[in-house]
Order: C-alpha cells, then structure tokens, then sequence
C-alpha cells in the first residue's frame, strides 16, 4: 500500500469529525434569559425591562472604569512616592477621594435606577 491510498481516506474522516464539532458545541448553549423584572404583559414593557438591564449593565460597567481609574492613580502615586516627588499623606488623601468617588458613584446609579 502506498501512502496515498491510506492518506485520502484518513483526511476525509478527520475532515467530517472536525466539520461536526461547531454542531456538538452549539448545542450546550442556554437558551434566551427573560428580564429581571419579568417579561411584562406587552412588548414595549418588555422591551423596557430589557431597557432597565441594559442600563443597569452600563452603570456598572462606569463604576468598574471608576474604580480601575482610582486604583491605576493610587498606584502612579504610589511610585511617585518611591521616587521621592510625592509623600505617603499624598497616597492617603487619593484613597480618601478615590473611595468618596466610588461611594458617590454607587449612590448616583442607584438613585438613577430608581428613577427608570
């Protein structure tokens, strides 16, 4: 037998095995997930509850930019420190109003969720 005859048949099955693998991992994927404040009995309160998610999903999503912001300048301060152009009440003062930001930031999204 050469190796072509043995080749072909080899790489059509290895082919199909890898053609089916998309199908076998669609098929474990969950379905659509109804709002958090239940499908409502129209569409469009439907279609503001999903609102209401999405908006909830945006006001974390500037509350976790907030927090990196106040984390990343904490630690530039902190270098700033080790260089000796900054001092250690420096660090103190930005965790002070890193963490006075954050708290507003919270409360502001909260207060805005309720409004919707």
């Amino acid at each position: 037998m050469s190796l072509k005859t043995n080749f072909k048949p080899t790489v059509c099955v290895a082919t199909a095995a890898i053609a089916s693998l998309p199908g076998l991992a669609a098929a474990a994927l969950p379905g659509a997930q109804a709002p958090t404040r239940g499908e409502g009995t129209s569409w469009l309160q439907t279609l503001q509850n999903y609102g209401y998610d999405g908006f909830m999903l945006l006001g974390l999503i500037l509350l976790g930019g907030m927090m990196v912001g106040v984390a990343s300048h904490a630690f530039g301060v902190y270098h700033e420190i080790h260089e000796g152009r900054k001092k250690w009440r420096d660090l103190g003062l930005t965790a002070v109003v890193g963490v006075c930001l954050v708290g507003i930031g919270v409360f502001m999204v909260t207060k805005a969720t309720g409004v919707l």
